[in-house]
């Protein structure tokens, strides 16, 4: 038996926020929070820190879901500088935040460390962002990790939800 959990960049939550907003599709939003109460729908906080620059909506509901932003690790921080040593056009040095090497680092992180749990346990990337030929992105540089990167809609269809 095979478990999912999912690594989410700011890309998915901001895209579903504005195509499916709170306070119009409350459901989807409640599958979600079901997710992150599983521990199953997770983020780097630096995806906290993005989505907390506009205080609408989204940025009260992520203030709501505190456990699913994790703290970086030591871990990751070396990840993210060896990312950014092969692939430095990932991030905009003009960005106060940029989540997507920490939402890659978490993901490998996750996917190299050992088990604690009989399920297998799936590590599963999901960004709005597309593969774009040799273009330095969150899918590129997950599929060089071997890392699966899916969108949102891709999530809930593996979920099986439907609203």
């Amino acid at each position: 038996m095979t478990s999912n959990c999912y690594i989410i960049d700011t890309s998915s939550l901001v895209k579903l926020n504005r195509e499916n907003p709170l306070d119009v599709y409350p459901s989807v939003w409640k599958k979600l929070e079901t997710l992150v109460t599983a521990g199953r729908l997770i983020a780097p906080k630096e995806v906290f820190n993005e989505i907390n620059q506009n205080d609408d909506q989204l940025s009260n509901w992520a203030k709501q879901q505190r456990k699913m932003f994790t703290d970086a690790t030591p871990k990751q921080i070396e990840l993210v500088q060896q990312i950014l040593k092969t692939h430095p056009s990932l991030i905009d040095e003009n960005r106060k935040y940029d989540a997507d090497p920490w939402v890659i680092a978490l993901a490998i992180e996750m996917s190299t460390s050992t088990q604690k749990t009989l399920v297998q346990i799936k590590r599963i990337v999901v960004t709005e962002e597309k593969l774009r030929g040799n273009r330095e992105n969150i899918p590129f540089i997950s599929n060089e990790m071997l890392i699966e990167a899916i969108d949102v809609i891709t999530m809930f269809r593996t979920e099986g939800w439907k609203f």
